[in-house]
């Protein structure tokens, strides 16, 4: 059954993504030259409501989640690659599939990319475990518990933060 729902949700998101434009080469070029934020804005209102939602619902006790050790080197190093490969291949990951089924070809080679990267990581891990995930481990921290205040109130004035944000790329016409 979780496959089903997991299978349904991903048809309805890609739907959205579609619907929205956001799977375009010209769309992801626009916000890589800060000349269109459509994208940076979907994916904000995506945090928003994540943000608000996991947090109110494991403030009432409805859901659990885990927290993952914080690696600040190793997120570093994920987030230059990830944004090198975006910025070279014009989609993001979450988008490369997409794109592909329009009808995009290069999409295709956003996958295999991603592909050839995870097998690389996997061949490699023992490198990056002992030489990386050493420099920077902070353990499971989060910003709440850093700031010492309950996730729901963090999770209410970063959504309110990235709220204000979009309404002032909209107010300016980005």
């Amino acid at each position: 059954m979780e496959l089903l729902l997991g299978f349904l949700t991903g048809l309805i998101w890609g739907y959205i993504f579609q619907r929205a434009r956001i799977l375009r080469f010209e769309k992801h070029i626009g916000l890589l030259t800060l000349k269109d934020f459509d994208i940076l804005k979907f994916l904000l209102t995506g945090v928003i409501v994540g943000s608000l939602g996991v947090n109110l619902l494991a403030q009432f006790g409805l859901v659990t989640y885990a927290v993952k050790p914080t690696y600040v080197l190793a997120n570093l190093l994920g987030g230059i690659i990830y944004g090198l490969g975006w910025a070279l291949l014009g989609y993001c990951p979450g988008t490369t599939g997409g794109a592909l089924a329009e009808g995009a070809f290069d999409g295709f080679f956003g996958i295999l990319g991603g592909l050839f990267g995870a097998i690389v990581f996997a061949h490699t891990y023992d490198f990056w475990k002992a030489k990386v995930l050493t420099v920077g481990a902070l353990g499971k921290v989060t910003i709440p518990s850093l700031l010492g205040v309950s996730p729901a109130l963090a999770g209410i004035v970063f959504s309110l933060m990235l709220l204000g944000f979009c309404l002032f790329l909209e107010k300016k016409g980005l």
